[in-house]
């Protein structure tokens, strides 16, 4: 009954440690998360991420940017492509800027990224998403073979830790590893 209730609060505080945690060290490219996109204009949620990766950029983390996301039924195009064009709007030359339009969800957007890293040499990557979304990235990421740093948004939509996403987060990263991570490193191994 111990194990039952400290596993869920250890990860938790895992979740919130790591959404804390803002790593500008090097890296081969900054990876940028989807989120929403309406009519090829970043959600509020998916801007704050362009904005803080454009700031990562900058700052000379890496020389590249990947935009990742699919595209919902009815989309006219996919939230990899609004970010590409978005960071570009904002002066980023277009040849630092790939989009990877594969993945209605983390794990998939990140298997997508991890290929194309692999083509082009690419080991490490600073991951950008909202806070507490990092951990379960981050870790999907390093399961996928790639060294990950975590370099959070600080402001804007997706930024608040609330409690049911804080919950969401553990619950998710806790399915991730039991249930998805073996499979992952699996496949990796084997390629």
């Amino acid at each position: 009954m111990l194990v039952a209730l400290l596993v869920p609060l250890g990860t938790a505080a895992y979740v919130y440690v790591v959404a804390r945690q803002d790593d500008r060290g090097p890296s081969d490219a900054i990876v940028v998360l989807g989120a929403a996109q309406y009519w090829n204009r970043p959600s509020p949620v998916l801007e704050a991420r362009l904005r803080h990766a454009r700031e990562l950029l900058d700052a000379g983390v890496a020389r590249d940017i990947v935009t990742v996301g699919g595209k919902q039924p009815g989309d006219n195009t996919t939230e990899a492509q609004a970010g590409r064009r978005w960071l570009i709007e904002q002066g980023v030359p277009a040849r630092r800027v790939s989009a990877v339009s594969t993945g209605a969800d983390t794990l998939t957007s990140l298997t997508a990224v991890a290929r194309l890293m692999a083509e082009r040499g690419w080991t490490t990557a600073t991951l950008v998403t909202d806070p507490l979304h990092e951990a379960r990235s981050a870790a999907m990421g390093r399961a996928l073979g790639m060294t990950v740093r975590t370099s959070p948004t600080q402001q804007g939509a997706g930024t608040a830790v609330t409690f049911d996403y804080l919950a969401r987060e553990t619950v998710g990263l806790l399915g991730f590893w039991v249930g998805q991570r073996p499979g992952v490193e699996q496949i990796v191994g084997a390629g």
